[in-house]
């Protein structure tokens, strides 16, 4: 008998941050879609969403701040299926309170999340786990449940809730990570809650085929061809006091290295790349040395003590004793001075998706897309799916330099795609 799941949890230690820096003109955001093979049935979908929302309970939470920190609340009544809004601007309001939104519009399913509620692979458990229950309820198939894929039918488990950065690191002690400024991308901002969107589909044969030949995973490539993409604006700017050290953030699931299931935020990051100061680099070294700073920073001895760090801070006594109006301010700072100072760019890669058979034959493809930065002028997330690697470059400058510049990275590794430029609407 699984324990009952609490109607209030603290926000878990990943999470502080984004209501934090919470804003009118910035919310972290992203966006995870189904394309189905036929058209989705709005009726269904609000089924489906009603039951999910109870076995994954933290989807059935608002945000409430208390005296000393905010909380995850469960409200009162249930989400709905909602129209499409773009990914620009999100207002809790609009939402009844809930932290996401899901939305069907022609064969996509869609859901906007909020990163205080979870990072994408807890987003996006709660959206396979969704489209799996649609599908028992239009169609009658049943799909099995795995890892990513919850049985609806099972009472919700504290595991599956808890604040895993608590669970393994409490009590420990880490130290800050030492960090260098980057180059920063500059262009002409667009109108607020503007969001452009390139999308790329790419061969996954030919993307692995370019991986073996160059000894690196899928991320080492995509890391290395964004780098080799910032060198070409490095080198076009012309002021002359722009910074030398090119580095792209890449997001850490750390579920699989610590038995996690939590379906909240339990990511950490490592940051990749180059110092540029004495001269410029071919792919085939950025690559190498991507290659072997992810190796060295994803080592436990390496990764774990910043982590630890941030739960030994949650934790001390001073900062337990400060009233909220204080934290909220302080931690919004911090963030502005240690976050995104530090990269020129994201890369947030789900990695390769594999559904069961019965799901499969229903779900067409399958999108991930980041929202507006706030210290960045863009970011760029991807995943494989069956023999193709879909890739979103997000961006709130109108100049997209950067972009063509990352796709002749990609003629030359003679990587074929194709590309569609929206906004996310």
């Amino acid at each position: 008998m699984s324990d009952p799941i609490p109607a209030q949890m603290r926000l878990d230690n990943a999470a502080n941050i984004y209501p934090a820096s919470m804003s009118r003109r910035y919310t972290s955001l992203y966006r995870i879609s189904l394309s189905l093979k036929e058209p989705v049935d709005p009726a269904a979908l609000q089924q489906a969403l009603a039951r999910v929302s109870e076995r994954i309970p933290t989807f059935r939470c608002g945000l409430k701040a208390g005296w000393f920190w905010w909380y995850l609340h469960r409200l009162p009544h249930p989400p709905r299926v909602l129209p499409l809004k773009p990914l620009g601007r999100f207002r809790l309001i609009d939402q009844s309170g809930f932290l996401y939104r899901v939305s069907a519009v022609e064969n996509h399913v869609i859901l906007d999340v909020f990163h205080a509620l979870a990072d994408g692979f807890g987003a996006f458990s709660f959206l396979l786990t969704l489209v799996a229950e649609y599908l028992r309820i239009q169609y009658g198939i049943t799909v099995p449940d795995d890892h990513l894929i919850l049985d609806p039918s099972a009472p919700p488990q504290m595991k599956e809730v808890e604040d895993s950065f608590k669970t393994v690191f409490s009590g420990r002690t880490g130290r800050l990570e030492q960090n260098v400024k980057a180059y920063h991308l500059r262009g002409e901002a667009m109108a607020f809650g503007t969001v452009k969107d390139l999308r790329l589909v790419l061969p996954k044969e030919k993307v692995l085929a370019a991986c073996a030949q160059f000894g690196c995973t899928v991320t080492d490539l995509i890391v290395s061809a964004m780098i080799c993409a910032l060198q070409e604006e490095h080198k076009a700017d012309p002021n002359p006091r722009r910074r030398s050290v090119l580095k792209v953030s890449v997001p850490v699931n750390l579920r699989p290295l610590y038995g996690s299931r939590t379906v909240r935020n339990f990511s950490s990051y490592v940051n990749l790349g180059i110092d540029v100061k004495d001269g410029y680099l071919p792919f085939e070294q950025i690559v190498k040395r991507v290659h072997a700073q992810k190796e060295w920073e994803l080592q436990p001895r390496n990764l774990e003590p910043k982590i630890a760090r941030n739960v030994e801070l949650e934790e001390s006594r001073l900062v337990k004793m400060l009233p909220l109006f204080i934290k909220h301010p302080t931690i919004d700072i911090i963030n502005r001075l240690h976050g995104d100072v530090f990269c020129s760019q994201t890369l947030s890669n789900l990695g390769s998706v594999k559904l069961p058979q019965e799901m499969s034959e229903y779900v067409q493809d399958i999108d991930f897309a980041l929202g507006r930065q706030r210290g960045n002028s863009g970011a760029c997330s991807c995943l494989g799916y069956q023999d193709k690697l879909y890739l979103h470059f997000t961006r709130k400058i109108a100049r997209d330099n950067f972009e063509q510049a990352f796709l002749k990275v990609m003629d030359s590794l003679d990587i074929s795609y194709t590309q569609t430029l929206t906004g996310l609407a």
